[in-house]
């Protein structure tokens, strides 16, 4: 269970939300909903924790399991199966028991028997958290999040970030904790994968609070819903589910204009007699009551809720380039023994337009990271043409200094602007004022897209290398992207889930990883676009 007492959450100066009261019990399934920069992983941050309210307080009875929207966390030497099981302290168990069935083959016995006491003691423990079951649920819960069983035997060093997102995710799912923080946790998953987890958190008992862009998840999974309204620094709490908090809000928006307009019309007629009755000495003082009148009725009806605001987002005219700025050939990359892909030839044509496809840990990431010369291959090469500007947009916002500023990313990606028109750029990606000094540390996941984006904006890239471009964007933010997308002059090498982000860039060609086939764009290729 959580408890909010007039909370007052702030992102510097800027005031997020003030007086925030609600409660979250078991049963509740909330989806807590608003644009982009609203405070929505702020809030959820303070609720797991892990920051603090400028007042107010908050109150949790019962473990709670926080899925943020960064992955990288945990000790990147670890499995990703002890990863797992580090939710319920399993971890260590199991590894004290594989190092102790090692040492019980040894040649000499003393080894074999202190082996074997430590095999006791681990395995008691491993017991006394679920036994061998608990390996099998861990395992099962990895699987239906499409974490393949090679995965788990990897540290997390050598996963993308897609992976080491689902590796937290099925933590936190397998930690059994009564109320469930989720941050966008359909990221990165594919069609069944979000399937399996609406299940998941439809059976859930305990509480929930969910952050998602993905309407269909809350459909079907929320009966309450918080809405961060960032004209007003409010919270609205909707007791019902999805569909009815969409009607409900269309309804109370209506009823809210028709309120104003018959205030306006009657504090209208109420000023017209009374600047009429001013000019009469007689009759001054009825005027003045009528004018106070006019204002009470005012004062005593909610104005239209302001449109929320939305980044303004054009790909830059891209830099004259030769017929083929980028060429890759024989490219292969493996980790350890692991082969990701082999042999992948790709050519960049000016202006083309190529989307690659694969199941998750195919290495759509990593080769876009090999295009984007962050990473090197095992074999082959990339051979960058005339004129070649790339614009390299990472999914997990690896491109960020999050040591820096917004200001001084922005000053970084384009060190030919001006501090004037650098603000100018960010103004238009809605970081204005004091916004532009905040460290790029503690931007929510839609910020990072937007500073992101607002660098490649700046870049004069005439190829862009986009991973998962509309994670973590609300829908009216979601939209601009696509448009830009289809308007963008340049070569574009996209990697996505999203089935409208493939549409808008009506592909001329597609790459399926790992066996690196190259084919014309068909439409029966749509069909594997949220299942890769």
């Amino acid at each position: 269970m959580i408890t909010t007492h007039q909370l007052e959450v702030r992102a510097g100066a800027r005031l997020l939300m003030e007086n925030v009261s609600f409660r979250v019990a078991a049963g509740d399934k909330v989806g807590l909903v608003g644009r982009n920069g609203a405070g929505k992983t702020t809030l959820t941050k303070i609720l797991a924790g892990e920051a603090l309210p400028a007042a107010g307080s908050v109150q949790t009875s019962g473990e709670v399991g926080y899925l943020p929207q960064d992955p990288r966390i945990g000790d990147p030497e670890v499995l990703a199966r002890d990863r797992i099981l580090s939710a319920r302290g399993l971890d260590d168990a199991v590894r004290r028991l594989r190092l102790a069935e090692a040492q019980m083959a040894s040649d000499d016995p003393k080894v074999r028997e202190k082996a074997m006491r430590r095999y006791e003691r681990a395995d008691a423990e491993l017991h006394a958290g679920g036994g061998y079951a608990a390996e099998s649920e861990a395992a099962q819960i990895a699987h239906s999040l499409g974490i393949e069983d090679r995965l788990l035997g990897q540290p997390l060093r050598t996963l993308s970030g897609g992976q080491r997102r689902r590796v937290e995710l099925a933590r936190i799912l397998f930690s059994g904790a009564e109320t469930l923080l989720l941050d966008e946790p359909t990221n990165h998953l594919d069609a069944d994968s979000i399937l399996w987890l609406r299940d998941f958190l439809k059976a859930h008992k305990g509480g929930l609070i969910v952050i998602s862009h993905d309407t269909g998840l809350l459909e079907e999974t929320v009966n309450k819903v918080l809405h961060l309204d960032a004209n007003r620094a409010e919270i609205d709490v909707y007791n019902m589910g999805w569909k009815a908090y969409l009607q409900q809000r269309e309804t109370d928006e209506k009823r809210r204009k028709r309120e104003r307009m018959n205030a306006e019309n009657k504090a209208k007629t109420l000023t017209d007699q009374a600047n009429k009755m001013r000019a009469k000495a007689t009759k001054a003082t009825a005027a003045q009551n009528m004018l106070k009148r006019a204002e009470r009725l005012m004062a005593g009806v909610e104005g239209e809720r302001q449109a929320d605001k939305v980044a303004r987002i054009a790909f830059p005219k891209p830099a004259p380039c030769g017929k083929t700025p980028l060429t890759a050939a024989e490219l292969s990359k493996s980790y350890g023994s692991l082969e990701v892909f082999t042999d992948v030839d790709l050519a960049i044509d000016k202006g083309s337009r190529v989307v690659i496809l694969g199941l998750n840990g195919a290495g759509k990431t990593t080769l876009l990271r090999i295009l984007a010369g962050i990473d090197q291959a095992d074999t082959g090469q990339v051979v960058p043409g005339h004129g070649l500007k790339i614009g390299y947009y990472a999914q997990e916002h690896e491109t960020l200094d999050v040591d820096r500023t917004v200001l001084e990313n922005m000053q970084s990606a384009a060190p030919q602007l001006t501090d004037t028109e650098a603000r100018s750029v960010l103004g238009s990606f809605l970081f204005s004022g004091e916004d532009a000094h905040k460290p790029a540390q503690v931007l929510s996941g839609g910020e990072k897209t937007r500073l992101a984006l607002a660098s490649l904006v700046v870049s004069s890239a005439n190829v862009l290398l986009l991973d998962e471009p509309t994670n973590n964007l609300d829908p009216a933010s979601r939209e601009e992207v696509l448009a830009a997308i289809r308007s963008y002059e340049g070569a574009i090498v996209l990697v996505t889930h999203d089935e409208g982000a493939v549409f808008a860039l009506e592909p001329d060609r597609v790459l399926i990883l790992p066996d690196g086939v190259e084919d014309l764009w068909n439409a029966e290729y749509a069909d594997l676009v949220s299942l890769a």
